[in-house]
C-alpha cells in the first residue's frame, strides 16, 4: 500500500492497498451503535457518525480527508473519556497513517489501542487490537509470518460477539498463510471471511475477499483462477459503486495478465483502471498505470 503500488505476486505491503479500506469499513460497522439510555450523549453520537464517515472516505481512497476526520474522532473520544471509542478511533487512524506511509505513527496508534484495551480489561477489543498490530508487523516484516499466524489464531478465540471481526481474523490468517506459501490453507481462510461477508451483505468487504483470493491464486500459479476471482471482486465493487476498488481490481487484472504474458489483455485492463483513476481525479495513480504499461 505504501507509495500506492499493487503487486499481486510478491509483497504483502502492496495488497494492503485495498485491504486497509476494507478494514476501515469493518471498523465503521462494528461496535458503532449506542443504545438509547436516556443519557445525554451528543458528542459520542456525533463522533460515531464522524468515525463512520472517516472510515468510508478512507474506503474510497480519500486518505487525507479520512485522516482529518479520524484525528477529530480521537480528540472527541478523549473529550468524553470513552475508552471503546478511543480504541476504535486509534485502530482506524493507524490504518490511514499506514496507508499514507507514516508507519511509525501507525504503529503508535495500534499500540495505544492495545494498551487501552488492556487497561479497561476488554478481552475482545484487546484481541482485535493485537490482531491489527500483528497484521502491521506482518506487512512491515517486523515479525515472522509463522509468528503472526500463531498470534492471530490464538487471539481469534476471544472474538465471539462480532462476526465482522471474526471475518477480519480469517483475512489476516490468509495473508500470513499466503506469505508462508500455504496457498490451499490461505484460500480456505479467505473463503471463510467471504462467507461471512456475503451472508451479512457487506459487499465491499466481500469484494476484498475475492481480491485476496485472486492474489493467493496468482501466487500459486493459477492465472485463470486469479482472473475469475478478480471478476467477482469487480462485480461487487460495481454493485456498491466503489470506484477505488474498481480501479484497483482492474489494475490487478492487468498485473495478472502481464505476469502471464497476455499483453493485449493486460493493456486493456490497465486502460480501464487508468480511466477510473482519471475520473476520480487521482492523477498519481493514473501515472503509475502508464509506468506499468511501459514495454507492453
Amino acid at each position: 500500500m505504501i507509495k500506492n503500488k499493487i503487486n499481486l505476486y510478491g509483497r504483502l505491503s502492496c495488497i494492503m492497498k485495498i485491504f486497509i479500506p476494507c478494514i476501515l469499513l469493518l471498523l465503521s460497522v462494528s461496535c458503532s451503535s449506542l443504545k438509547d439510555t436516556g443519557d445525554i450523549v451528543d458528542i459520542r453520537l456525533l463522533t460515531e457518525k464522524e468515525l463512520d464517515l472517516g472510515n468510508k472516505e478512507a474506503g474510497r481512497g480519500k486518505f487525507d480527508t479520512a485522516l482529518y476526520l479520524l484525528q477529530e474522532c480521537k480528540r472527541r473520544a478523549i473529550l468524553v473519556d470513552d475508552a471503546s471509542l478511543m480504541i476504535r478511533s486509534s485502530l482506524s487512524l493507524g490504518n490511514v497513517l499506514f496507508s499514507l506511509g507514516r508507519t511509525d505513527e501507525a504503529f503508535a496508534e495500534w499500540e495505544n489501542a492495545v494498551s487501552m484495551a488492556e487497561k479497561i480489561n476488554n478481552t475482545e477489543l484487546l484481541s482485535i487490537s493485537r490482531i491489527f498490530l500483528a497484521r502491521g508487523n506482518l506487512i512491515s516484516k517486523r515479525m515472522p509470518s509463522q509468528a503472526v499466524l500463531d498470534a492471530v489464531t490464538r487471539e481469534a478465540v476471544n472474538i465471539k460477539s462480532d462476526r465482522l471481526y471474526i471475518a477480519f481474523s480469517w483475512q489476516v490468517r490468509a495473508l500470513a498463510q499466503s506469505d508462508l506459501r500455504l496457498y490451499r490453507e490461505a484460500e480456505d481462510s479467505a473463503g471463510r471471511s467471504l462467507a461471512i461477508h456475503v451472508r451479512e451483505t457487506y459487499l465491499e468487504n466481500a469484494s476484498y475477499d475475492w481480491y485476496l483470493i485472486a492474489s493467493i491464486r496468482s501466487l500459486a500459479g493459477n492465472t485463470a483462477g486469479a482472473i475469475q476471482a478478480l471478476e467477482n471482486s469487480i462485480m461487487y465493487d460495481r454493485r456498491v459503486e466503489n470506484s477505488w476498488g474498481l480501479a484497483s481490481a482492474w489494475r490487478a487484472t492487468g498485473d495478472v495478465h502481464n505476469k502471464a504474458g497476455n499483453n493485449a489483455e493486460a493493456r486493456e485492463a490497465y486502460l480501464r483502471s487508468k480511466a477510473i483513476f482519471h475520473a476520480m481525479g487521482n492523477i498519481s495513480e493514473a501515472a503509475e498505470i502508464d509506468r506499468r504499461m511501459d514495454g507492453l
